[in-house]
């Protein structure tokens, strides 16, 4: 990438693709430069400055060395929405949009249902619900305020009115009860050497693992079963997603905690994905 004769937004999408993946090469383009990808088929000769190929290369470098494409374009797709994403929080997931399928079919019955997001990071799930309910009172809370800032600025992004709070689980909730609990809490086992690979090093710890030494990766999801009962209303349901082998661990935890109806969904890779229970 440091060839300085590149003065065109075609050549420099040629260019970067010898060094990367050609989608994520076209995108870094776009988000240099500002154009489109019809710009870049149909107008390929659209001129580019020294500034924007410097800041291109910095950023194939930085791409090329592993760190995921959503932090150098500080944005990310969730659930045909788009969001705001920075270092601070975890990048959405394609699976984590099942948890609003099933709080989508827990939520018609209801006309104004309380909702709370734990862990919600930049705030997919809360500003996803509460853009699709906007009768909904949400909540959302995460340990981090770097994520909460983040999470604020998708909330304004998309219109939606969600109450952020900062603290560890329920305890900024004080005895507040919903109709629903969502969770995406930290799960990965502790020294899980996934940890290592597909641009994880880049995304928070404190959002990928409990920190549990020699831990199951199962400390945040049991502080959010036990809580649960102390913050739910007659029939209301707790979702979480949890890891690939989790589930039959995590539908345990529920039914010893008196949660019914308990029970495991698949993600699109057929992997249960999302566990939960209705509190009777």
């Amino acid at each position: 990438m440091s060839q300085p004769l590149v003065t065109s937004i075609g050549e420099a999408w040629r260019v970067a693709s010898l060094s990367i993946d050609r989608l994520d090469a076209r995108l870094l383009v776009q988000h240099v430069t500002g154009c489109t990808h019809v710009d870049l088929l149909v107008r390929p000769t659209q001129a580019l400055s020294t500034d924007q190929w410097a800041r291109l290369g910095a950023l194939v470098k930085r791409r090329s060395d592993g760190e995921p494409l959503a932090y150098l374009v500080n944005s990310a797709e969730f659930y045909s929405l788009d969001f705001q994403v920075t270092p601070a929080v975890l990048i959405p997931r394609p699976e984590t949009e099942l948890l609003v399928e099933l709080a989508i079919e827990r939520l018609q019955p209801l006309k104004a249902p309380r909702i709370v997001d734990l862990g919600t990071g930049c705030g997919v799930l809360a500003v996803t619900l509460k853009s699709l309910y906007p009768a909904a009172i949400v909540s959302a809370v995460d340990l981090s305020p770097a994520a909460l800032e983040v999470a604020r600025i998708n909330a304004a992004r998309h219109a939606v009115e969600v109450s952020f709070l900062a603290g560890d689980w329920y305890t900024p909730l004080g005895g507040t009860r919903f109709d629903l609990i969502v969770a995406n809490p930290p799960y990965v086992e502790y020294a899980d050497p996934h940890l290592q690979q597909n641009g994880l090093p880049f995304e928070p710890p404190m959002a990928l693992s409990d920190g549990v030494d020699g831990g199951d990766g199962l400390a945040c999801i049991r502080a959010i079963v036990v809580g649960a009962a102390g913050h739910l209303l007659p029939d209301g349901w707790l979702l979480i997603e949890h890891g690939y082998n989790q589930a039959a661990r995590v539908r345990d935890l529920l039914c010893s905690a008196g949660f019914s109806n308990v029970a495991s969904w698949l993600d699109l890779s057929k992997i249960e994905r999302v566990s939960g229970g209705c509190l009777h």
